[in-house]
């Protein structure tokens, strides 16, 4: 029957449990080519902000480009020591007469064992500043550190090298080592590398001597 019959209109019944369904959106379906909503599609890209960087502190130490350091040898430890021997003796013995002369045995006695005690970490400061020394050569300079208590590194270029020389001692002829001594024209990157086997040191001279030469020509 019609409304033209003095009936109400038709109204659909919502069923029980079916209340809203009419109003909630359909679930998104599969993107193209079957990918969930959202992927295959470019996205501008927004990296996230990043500050300085950070380094540690031996990294400022370090030769870079994957090289390592060179190490001296262990005899400069040796040399270090024996040379504080040499110079403990006399001053040992000469002061703890002096002192048993003025203060008697006691005072003595102390002298001699300050003057070991010195030497002893005269010894242990030898050895760690072996340890700390180091260079390498790049393509362009030479780099040296060392320092135990204060640790420091000599970039010195070969263009501005003047003059290389070796130089040892009594004592470090008999043990087989000598000094290289690197100098320019500021004395302040001046580079000296002590306890190199004497082959070692009188190569590195003559590689030192040919770079220096190479870049001064080509200023």
């Amino acid at each position: 029957m019609n409304a033209s019959h003095g009936e109400p209109p038709y109204e659909p019944v919502a069923q029980p449990g079916t209340q809203g369904a009419a109003h909630q959106p359909a679930p998104a379906g599969p993107g193209p080519g079957g990918q969930p909503p959202g992927q295959g599609q470019v996205q501008a890209p927004y990296p996230p902000p990043q500050g300085p960087p950070v380094y540690q502190a031996d990294q400022a130490f370090a030769p870079g480009g994957g090289l390592h350091w060179s190490p001296i040898s262990k005899r400069h430890a040796l040399h270090r020591l024996l040379t504080a021997v040499l110079w403990a003796i006399p001053v040992g013995g000469v002061g703890a007469f002096i002192v048993w002369r003025n203060g008697g045995v006691i005072a003595a006695a102390m002298w001699i064992a300050a003057t070991f005690l010195g030497v002893v970490l005269t010894s242990l400061v030898a050895e760690l500043d072996r340890r700390a020394y180091g260079y390498v050569e790049r393509g362009d300079d030479l780099i040296v550190t060392h320092g135990v208590f204060v640790r420091r590194l000599i970039v010195v270029p070969y263009g501005r090298m003047q003059f290389v020389d070796v130089t040892a001692g009594l004592l470090e002829r008999w043990m087989g080592i000598a000094t290289v001594r690197m100098h320019t024209a500021a004395a302040a990157t001046d580079a000296t590398i002590p306890g190199l086997p004497a082959a070692e040191a009188a190569l590195l001279r003559d590689r030192l001597a040919q770079k220096g030469e190479e870049r001064s020509m080509g200023l």
